[in-house]
């Protein structure tokens, strides 16, 4: 049972540590970008849409559905360089953490 305890008692300092990452991500910034930076857009460490930058020459009603479309792939692009951070910031946590094969954080 010596194990077992040292398997929670590192549960709990991961579930700890996630909690510390989790409240740090709201301070992370990334930035996406599509058409070459016309729009650009920021999000948060957490996918929350920060701020949303559209190059006046798309400002046009023949351009809508151009800029639509950018502001679309823009997003993803920041959403995928959130999600990285966060796995990369998410495995740094977890390299000291030994847990035996099946176990998955979080529980």
């Amino acid at each position: 049972m010596k194990n077992l305890g040292q398997i929670m008692k590192q549960a709990q300092e991961m579930q700890d540590r996630m909690a510390e990452l989790q409240q740090s991500l709201d301070g992370v910034e990334v930035e996406g970008a599509a058409g070459g930076g016309v729009v650009t857009v920021t999000l948060n460490g957490k996918g929350e849409m920060r701020r949303l930058k559209v190059d006046p020459s798309l400002a046009n009603a023949d351009e809508l559905e151009v800029l639509e479309d950018l502001i679309i792939a823009a997003h993803n692009d920041a959403k995928a360089k959130v999600e990285a951070r966060v796995q990369e910031e998410t495995s740094k946590l977890m390299g000291g953490l030994q847990l035996p094969p099946g176990i998955k954080l979080p529980f």
